[in-house]
């Protein structure tokens, strides 16, 4: 009998072990669904929808950018001052970017300069995107910024993404994602209402 006891004990060792073991996987799982879980419902609901929101009114990062196919002129935030502005990072290899850019073109033309609208082609080669701005009937002024450093400062992580912004140049709405013509008309009133 005695010779079981220890044999006895170390079984009754191994299952306490293993019960603390699934206790502290289950406390886990909680832990970490639990964590999910809060980082979605933080981001609300541009996380189930592909379309992010940043903080309201957060300053946008000032640039000066060398304007696409147009050697010595420039592409600037600041050449807006005190006018409220949409920003549409894009690319010629982006394929969301070819279906987005021939409404925004057409948008553009038909709102007769009443609002503007700056394209700031992402990584992208001169010859393409000269290429793809004149194949989409692009005539709004277009930045170019190769290396992605200005949307390294905006947060852009995919293309394409919209910003629009006050007359404050101040972020009042953001699209992330091929913008639709009612988020157009959604950004350009709140961009409005907010300066």
């Amino acid at each position: 009998m005695s010779e079981t006891s220890p044999a006895r004990s170390a079984v009754a060792w191994a299952g306490r072990l293993i019960a603390r073991n699934k206790l502290m996987t289950s406390v886990t799982v909680i832990f970490v669904a639990a964590a999910i879980a809060v980082s979605l419902a933080s981001t609300g609901s541009g996380a189930s929808t592909g379309k992010a929101r940043p903080p309201s009114l957060a300053a946008a990062h000032m640039f000066t950018l060398p304007a696409l196919g147009k050697t010595g002129q420039q592409v600037s935030l600041s050449q807006y001052q005190g006018k409220p502005v949409i920003i549409n990072f894009w690319a010629s290899w982006c394929s969301p970017c070819q279906q987005e850019t021939p409404l925004l073109a057409s948008w553009y033309k038909q709102q007769d300069g009443h609002v503007v609208l700056l394209g700031l082609d992402e990584n992208d080669t001169t010859a393409a995107a000269v290429k793809f701005a004149a194949a989409k009937g692009v005539s709004y002024p277009v930045g170019f910024d190769p290396s992605v450093t200005v949307a390294l400062a905006y947060g852009v992580d995919a293309l394409p993404q919209t910003f629009f912004l006050n007359a404050q140049h101040r972020i009042v709405d953001h699209v992330a994602g091929p913008i639709t013509a009612a988020e157009l008309i959604k950004g350009v009133r709140l961009m409005r209402a907010a300066s």
